[in-house]
């Protein structure tokens, strides 16, 4: 059963990471191996918080908090293979009150690969892990990204 109702397409992306696949990431069968897509996923969500001007840790440490994944899903679709052109697409898909719900689409081409779904968590920096209010800043970051927000 699909982990989603909706299959990704590119056009519900405005930002895209492109991305080679490599030879240490496919298996034994010739394919992407399967826990490759989250650290694809990784991958696009870095680069998304680099394009909104929060890059590595320091860019949500700027803000006030810290953050971290609380969970994924992931629907497979296609394989890749080796040396092939992805595109990562990446976006947010919903905010809550201490959290969000990105949304990461792997596509080569415009053929849907995979779709992640993640969860992350905002927390205070004094390393209680207590959640804290998803930043105003971050959320008009990503609007001025995506020129959109969906809320909770």
């Amino acid at each position: 059963m699909p982990a989603f109702d909706t299959p990704s397409t590119p056009a519900d992306f405005v930002f895209f990471e492109p991305l080679r696949v490599r030879w240490a990431e496919v298996d034994m069968q010739g394919v992407v191996f399967n826990p490759n897509y989250l650290v694809y996923a990784d991958v696009a969500m870095a680069e998304y918080f680099r394009a909104i001007g929060l890059p590595g840790h320091e860019g949500t440490t700027g803000l006030g908090i810290d953050m971290f994944a609380a969970g994924a899903k992931l629907d497979f679709r296609a394989s890749a293979r080796c040396d092939e052109m992805l595109r990562l697409g990446a976006r947010i898909e919903r905010f809550g009150r201490s959290s969000f719900q990105p949304r990461v689409g792997i596509f080569r081409g415009d053929e849907l690969l995979a779709d992640v779904g993640l969860t992350y968590v905002c927390v205070a920096l004094d390393g209680s892990r207590k959640a804290v209010p998803v930043p105003e800043a971050f959320i008009a970051a990503v609007r001025g990204l995506e020129g959109r927000i969906v809320r909770g």
